[in-house]
């Protein structure tokens, strides 16, 4: 008989060990035992609850673009409206998103996008979320905010590529470079 209430934990136990599992290999290639002996359940637990690796996977990058929605609004709920885009970007290097683990997992999804349809949907998703909070935040701010919020888009990815090659990311780095490039985006007025 299953344990009720039990398959919402053993789903984040999956996610939190899929993400751990990534960053440890840094990359997708890692097998669903491993990442089911890490939540401390069996194989057959996983692919239960979500199928196979890469519908795990999908499920862990959801969950990381979650904990970086509730960084958004937690940043958000401190700001005036001109502000805004600062909070944006700063959430975009907080401690829940920007670790070696959630660095290799979004290099991993990147990869993933190019053949998966299920991931880059996912990803479209993502950055249209991302454009949107930005070209709102930016209003009245620059001539022209939907081109802003591109550039601080690409510099956010480029960033976390950067952080993917270096030994020790540092998120107070990552974040001041997006933060003077939208200082920059400001003053030129584009």
């Amino acid at each position: 008989m299953p344990k009720v209430g039990m398959e919402p934990l053993r789903r984040e136990a999956i996610v939190r060990a899929t993400i751990a599992e990534i960053g440890e290999a840094r990359s997708l290639d890692v097998t669903v035992t491993k990442i089911a002996n890490r939540a401390g359940m069996s194989s057959a637990l996983a692919h239960h609850y979500f199928g196979g690796k890469d519908q795990i996977f999908l499920a862990a990058m959801r969950q990381l673009m979650r904990d970086f929605g509730d960084e958004v609004l937690e940043e958000l709920a401190l700001t005036t409206p001109d502000t805004r885009a600062d909070a944006i970007v700063r959430a975009c290097f907080k401690t829940s998103c920007f670790t070696a683990e959630g660095i290799s997992a979004w290099m991993t999804f990147y990869g993933l996008v190019q053949s998966q349809p299920d991931a880059l949907r996912l990803w479209r998703i993502y950055q249209a979320r991302l454009r949107t909070n930005l070209c709102h935040a930016l209003r009245g701010q620059v001539r022209d905010p939907a081109g802003s919020a591109d550039t601080l888009a690409a510099l956010i990815d480029g960033l976390y590529l950067r952080a993917a090659l270096e030994e020790r990311p540092n998120a107070d780095q990552a974040a001041a470079k997006a933060l003077a490039m939208l200082t920059l985006l400001r003053r030129s007025g584009q």
